[in-house]
């Protein structure tokens, strides 16, 4: 890696620390506590299979090139820093950025499920953001649900002929957005309308995230872009090893 690579390195991971450590209050994923027992122990369940294929994965991806751990290190460093940079929206939840989708494209969706978990526990030990006990239900919302939805609208738009950034900028807007209406749904899940059922819920849940998400969701697929674009210039490398170039990714 040349200086001009680290010196790229460098910014990002001085950018995710100086955003990772701002005090935040009021804000949470799904808030620690707001699940009934039976729905957390549920979602880690459903987790653990995704989590168990996304560890294979970054095994096989660093065994083939060890150089990778840098841009996994710079994935996850991207979630941490947009998905702590949250908007109180609703009681028990927040509206926010993942970051989840830059990992999607480079990587594959199965791999972002461990960055995204790790950075889950994290921010709910160090920053009171989320929970241990909703740690399945945020894991699969944020981790897997919106990482697959990005690769899938990414692929969907390279096997369309769609330009190449603006398919990069779809599959994150949109894989964010997912990640919400899932979260809608574990919510809508748990705590149903008294009149109109779990569909009732969900979208009253959607309905209030959606001022906040929306925008939001249109400047996580900008800045996707921009730091794919980046890395395109200073770690071409790097994205050639992992098969980016290639569309294996």
């Amino acid at each position: 890696m040349n200086i001009k690579e680290k010196g790229f390195f460098i910014s990002i991971t001085a950018i995710s620390l100086l955003f990772g450590i701002l005090p935040v209050a009021n804000a949470m994923h799904i808030m620690e506590g707001y699940l009934p027992v039976g729905y957390c122990i549920a979602w880690g369940a459903i987790c653990i299979p995704f989590l168990v294929v996304g560890y294979l994965s970054i095994k096989k991806t660093i065994a083939a090139n060890r150089k990778s751990i840098t841009l996994f290190a710079m994935a996850g460093a991207f979630v941490f820093v947009l998905s702590s940079l949250k908007i109180p929206s609703v009681t028990g939840s927040c509206s926010h950025m993942t970051g989840t989708g830059l990992g999607a494209i480079l990587f594959g969706p199965a791999a972002v499920s461990i960055l995204g978990i790790i950075v889950l526990i994290f921010q709910a030990i160090l920053l009171a953001h989320g929970g241990l006990t909703t740690l399945g239900a945020n894991t699969f919302s944020m981790a897997i649900a919106g990482p697959f939805v990005t690769y899938g609208i990414y692929k969907l738009c390279q096997l369309l002929k769609v330009n190449k950034y603006v398919g990069i900028f779809l599959a994150a807007s949109i894989g964010d957005l997912f990640t919400y209406c899932v979260t809608s749904a574990e919510l809508a899940l748990a705590y149903p309308s008294a009149t109109g059922g779990v569909l009732a819920s969900a979208l009253k849940f959607l309905a209030v995230f959606a001022p906040t998400q929306l925008p939001l969701a249109i400047i996580e697929g900008i800045l996707t872009v921009v730091i794919i674009m980046g890395l395109e210039t200073y770690a071409k490398p790097e994205l050639t090893k992992i098969g980016f170039f290639g569309g294996n990714k």
